[in-house]
């Protein structure tokens, strides 16, 4: 009878929710009928077209409804849903740990409701499959209603809360990966552009010193050859100084122009030396104001290296978490599969128990 069942119905969606059903005196209070969240199924009878929600709590089933197209999933906050089944005579409510978790309920339930609705429309023997599902309710309900405070059994979430657990993990850990490597490229194009900025000063800066030795060089150069003008220029002033004292005594005329001239030429020359040791000085303080912005492209360039050394830390601890992530979801994997067969175990053996109901009733 085993595979039998297993082919006959199958679990389509699963979630884990807080089960409550409405207080059947003042119907206005809810009764707990669960001491922890478990496992909420959809089920669908391929056989027979029906569609079931099913939770079990410990070893009694605690929501046992058909679907039917004229039932209606309301949300009445941002973690809790209601319907009503008319067949056991009750509302059941749904309390979820987070607002997605009620979304997805809520969908699948839309989803099997115009599921059904088709099925009845296409199936022509849907009314008596109806009927039997309505003589069985009550005495199910019944034997529920007595077994609400017995105390729960460990319950894991079937195959696609597993999915969906999975799908959620992935999408966190695939979104800080991406955080981490968008932190590590900007981190990386910063760093290249200080290291090219700072490669440009670098050999500015080489071109500049090497202008500098050259120009102190020359600077050097034309101090001697000045000193030399200068003292040529003052020989030759005394000598002129000499000649206009002596008068007719010196040299002639031609010579006094010559010296003259001379003279006028050196002085245009130091003159001419004075205004590029001007310019030289000038270019040392440009000189200088370089070495300031390669200091500071050093600085800067200093402080992107430890902000990629911050940034490894940070990438390596995340990929330590990540592995230890990934170890415990498939630990917690393997522990869900192992009892996914024991929870399939407990519905198979629930639906050998509706089966011998119905042919109890039946008889």
């Amino acid at each position: 009878m085993f595979p039998h069942h297993r082919e006959r119905e199958q679990p389509i969606f699963s979630t884990r929710a807080h089960v409550f059903q409405i207080d059947p005196t003042t119907k206005r209070n809810w009764i707990p009928a669960s001491k922890h969240a478990v496992t909420v199924s959809f089920f669908f009878d391929a056989n027979r077209s029906v569609y079931r929600i099913i939770s079990v709590g410990g070893t009694k089933a605690i929501i046992n409804c058909t679907v039917t197209p004229s039932m209606t999933f309301t949300k009445t906050s941002q973690k809790f849903g209601q319907w009503a089944d008319s067949r056991a005579n009750t509302v059941y409510g749904l309390g979820f740990a987070t607002e997605q978790q009620l979304h997805q309920f809520s969908e699948k339930f839309k989803e099997v409701k115009d599921a059904a609705r088709l099925a009845r429309e296409k199936s022509q023997d849907k009314e008596l499959v109806n009927s039997a599902l309505s003589i069985a309710a009550p005495q199910f309900s019944q034997d529920l209603s007595d077994d609400l405070q017995s105390p729960p059994v460990m319950c894991v979430n079937g195959p696609e809360d597993k999915l969906f657990r999975s799908q959620s993990a992935d999408i966190t850990l695939a979104s800080e990966k991406e955080r981490i490597k968008k932190m590590l490229s900007e981190g990386s194009i910063c760093d290249m552009n200080l290291e090219a900025e700072f490669f440009t000063l670098q050999d500015s800066n080489t071109k500049l010193v090497a202008a500098l030795h050259e120009a102190n060089a020359n600077v050097e150069q034309w101090k001697k050859q000045l000193g030399a003008y200068q003292e040529e220029t003052e020989r030759l002033r005394e000598q002129v100084a000499d000649l206009e004292a002596h008068g007719g005594h010196g040299p002639s005329d031609l010579l006094k122009d010559e010296l003259t001239q001379s003279l006028e030429e050196l002085e245009a020359l130091l003159k001419a030396k004075d205004e590029e040791i001007h310019i030289l000085q000038s270019k040392r303080a440009e000189y200088h104001e370089m070495e300031h912005e390669r200091d500071e492209a050093i600085r800067r360039l200093r402080e992107v290296e430890m902000r990629n050394s911050e940034l490894e830390r940070r990438v390596h601890n995340t990929e330590t978490n990540l592995s230890n992530s990934l170890e415990d979801r498939d630990r917690l994997d393997s522990e869900i599969q192992r009892a996914v067969g024991i929870l399939d175990i407990k519905i198979f053996d629930l639906n050998d128990l509706r089966q011998n109901l119905v042919k109890l009733i039946d008889k």
